[in-house]
């Protein structure tokens, strides 16, 4: 579950997005550790140099579950992104069955 100040970033998220030097320092990883999961596709950044990298409140989301993963059970990269799949597909289904008047 995210605590007050992950929502809070998050909230602040919806119409901004981080950097990627600001984006790992809401998370505690450093720039390489963010480089290396996109370059591996286990993350999505704009075409470019990292520099120019822009994540908005989902990439924060899916970078906070990784991290999360990776450091709570020692997890690879590879099984934490299949975590953060599974979690999102499983948010998109929820907001499916809420539109449809179910749950």
């Amino acid at each position: 579950m995210a605590s007050r100040s992950e929502r809070m970033v998050e909230a602040m998220l919806e119409d901004a997005a981080l950097s990627l030097d600001e984006l790992c320092r809401a998370v505690a990883v450093e720039p390489r550790w963010v480089q290396e999961r996109v370059e591996a596709g286990l993350l999505e950044a704009p075409a470019g140099e990292p520099t120019a990298w822009r994540f908005d409140a989902l990439a924060f989301t899916r970078v906070r579950r990784m991290v999360r993963v990776e450091r709570d059970f020692d997890a690879g990269p590879e099984l934490a992104a299949l975590v953060a799949d599974l979690a999102e597909e499983i948010a998109a289904l929820r907001r499916a069955l809420r539109r449809g008047g179910a749950g």
